[in-house]
């Protein structure tokens, strides 16, 4: 039998040398990967026996019964939908065992949204100790591509988030601002591995210029020893890129005269960041003159020579930004090591040094019970149908287990949670790209539905849509209607931004102002979920929407240039989000004017969004 999963890697001994942590997590990669099934068994055994009694089992008729065949003709398939008013219960501060026998200790926010605001995924106390588990991993496994990473730093630009209180009292916020501010982190035992140049009061700062200023200060300051960068996101790397680009010259003029700008108040950051910045001049005429070049190409590996590689998240739609990490880190393997998500943390790369086109996932099966939910060409078009609502009963039935996916098939997955999901869709399409022992390993695709993404954010069709409608009663007293309307993620901007291609039919007289169509950019943002309006007011991680006016006849000329590539003109609809250069160049080429969002749209830290939970 295999070892149970509670006695995972997480137990290993901190008093343990490097080297016996790199065998152990090797090890057990190797034994977890060898028998997926029977450890997916017994998971699923263990989540279903200590959670038993918890009425979200019982309603469904799973009566104590902790076999996967009574599970799967027992349990639905569901979406965060089927469970809200459960999650609103516990949110609004029932305690009894609704969906965990654990209690549930916060919930960590989804960037994905339900109804306009950040879904609550509930978890437990132990969780931070399962997700650590897998950090633990990802170093011993980069260790063997990049050996002698413990000889130096890590300098990563860490941030925390806003967090807010339901009307229950449980802390709503989202999963690395709880494992940041969680001792696991805080209070971590020396690692090389996680010797950041970043202090931790730097990490933990809410105010987001005070923390990117300092951790910028600190990755300069000790530059030399610097042998990985990153970030989470590849977005979030690139703003601080670009934060240097705008703030060098006071960063020099602190390194050289050893004194931390004023604008740092924070006390707590400036004692921490004062034990590291000293006066060295010759360090800040060196930042100067490579900052002060025409080019910034290459700048990374100029500024921290001995950087190895750049790890953050490319897959899915931080793929756009693969072009500009490119030219900053003058092609620096781009590494991204794991998978991970509110609802649980899933798998990690043991590939690191691939192509980004290439990255796959390894799950890892003592994390949680994993189902896939087979893609039919049938049942789904990619970003544009729900997959739920095409399924019949039977086909919803057809889940296939861990073990049991075939290489290049796709996939939507499925977890069962220690935290109280069960057989919940994540959202997220995935392709079998291979086998580690008997584990599959998967490539990301994309999140279902979502269309627009800069950041965290993510924008649905539907919610475009109905953000577009908003915008363009502000045309209505001139007489002009909207005939079609397409969008981008623009990422040749730092930060990013969404843009609208609007074709209009003007049939008033009076001139349109642009005060009126900045007042349609404002609508639309103000009509996006509190994600993108954070990311804009707050995070700063996402520019002011733009709307461009195109010539009459530009959609045409759009459905001309897709037919001539093969789509049919009986099928052909208007995309609502364009990728492929080619299009988005046909679509500048024929803008007549351009319009930026004049302000941030409403965002309150602390948002009330879950003041209004009503119990079921």
């Amino acid at each position: 039998m295999p070892e149970a999963p509670k006695k995972s890697l997480h137990k290993i001994s901190p008093d343990f040398s490097v080297s016996e942590k790199n065998k152990k997590a090797l090890h057990f990669i190797e034994d977890v990967t060898s028998k997926p099934d029977e450890i997916q068994k017994l998971v699923l055994s263990e989540i279903l026996s200590r959670n038993a009694h918890v009425e979200y089992l019982q309603r469904h008729g799973l009566a104590g019964q902790t076999d996967r065949d009574t599970f799967k003709k027992t349990i639905p398939v569901i979406k965060y939908e089927d469970i809200q008013l459960d999650i609103n219960r516990i949110a609004n501060g029932d305690k009894s065992p609704i969906l965990c026998s654990h209690p549930i200790s916060e919930f960590l926010t989804s960037s994905g949204t339900s109804g306009g605001e950040r879904k609550l995924m509930p978890t437990i106390e132990e969780e931070l100790e399962r997700r650590s588990s897998l950090y633990s991993l990802l170093m011993p496994v980069m260790n063997q591509f990049v050996p002698g990473l413990d000889k130096g730093k890590g300098m990563y630009f860490l941030f925390i988030k806003s967090e807010a209180k339901t009307p229950g009292g449980l802390l709503a916020r989202p999963v690395l601002t709880s494992y940041y501010k969680s001792s696991h982190f805080k209070n971590r035992p020396y690692d090389p591995y996680t010797n950041y140049t970043s202090p931790n009061e730097t990490i933990l700062c809410s105010d987001s210029y005070q923390s990117m200023y300092s951790q910028v200060l600190c990755g300069l300051c000790l530059h030399n020893e610097v042998l990985r960068v990153g970030a989470v996101f590849a977005s979030g790397f690139i703003r601080a890129i670009r934060f240097l680009e705008k703030h060098w010259p006071i960063l020099c003029h602190d390194i050289r005269t050893g004194t931390l700008n004023h604008e740092i108040t924070d006390p707590s950051v400036r004692e921490s960041v004062l034990k590291i910045l000293k006066p060295d001049p010759k360090l800040a005429t060196f930042v100067e003159t490579e900052c002060s070049k025409k080019s910034w190409q290459g700048i990374l590996t100029r500024l921290w020579p001995n950087t190895k590689y750049v790890d953050v998240i490319v897959t899915g739609t931080m793929s756009q930004y693969i072009p500009t990490l490119d030219y900053f880190s003058n092609g620096l393997p781009l590494v991204c090591t794991m998978y991970a998500s509110s609802e649980c943390y899933f798998g990690v790369n043991l590939n690191p040094l691939c192509k980004p086109s290439d990255v796959s996932y390894t799950l890892i099966p003592t994390m949680a019970y994993f189902e896939f939910l087979p893609i039919h060409k049938n049942n789904v078009v990619k970003n544009s149908i729900n997959v739920r609502d095409s399924l019949t009963e039977k086909e919803q039935l057809e889940l296939v287990d861990l073990a049991d996916v075939k290489l290049g098939h796709e996939y939507e997955l499925v977890v069962t949670t220690y935290a109280g999901l069960y057989r919940y869709r994540v959202g997220d399409v995935l392709k079998v790209a291979g086998f580690k022992n008997k584990a599959p390993q998967f490539n990301f695709i994309c999140r279902k539905n979502v269309v627009l993404s800069i950041d965290s954010d993510k924008t649905d069709e539907v919610e475009l849509q109905n953000a577009v409608k908003n915008a363009v009663t502000h045309l209505m007293p001139f007489d002009a209607t909207l005939i079609e309307y397409t969008s981008y993620a623009d990422t040749t901007t730092i930060p990013g931004h969404y843009v609208l291609f609007w074709e209009l039919n003007v049939n008033g007289t009076i001139p349109i102002p642009p005060s009126v169509f900045e007042d349609c950019c404002l609508a639309t943002e103000e009509s996006f979920n509190s994600v993108y309006r954070q990311g804009r007011a707050s995070d700063k991680s996402i520019g002011p929407l733009e709307i461009k006016i195109v010539e009459s006849g530009t959609f045409d000329k759009l459905m001309d240039y897709a037919i001539s590539l093969g789509a049919s003109i009986n099928q052909y609809k208007t995309p609502r989000c364009v990728k492929f250069a080619p299009i988005v160049e046909l679509l500048n080429s024929r803008v007549v004017s351009s319009y930026f969002s004049p302000k941030c749209p409403k965002w309150a830290p602390g948002h009330k969004q879950w003041m209004n939970i009503k119990s079921s």
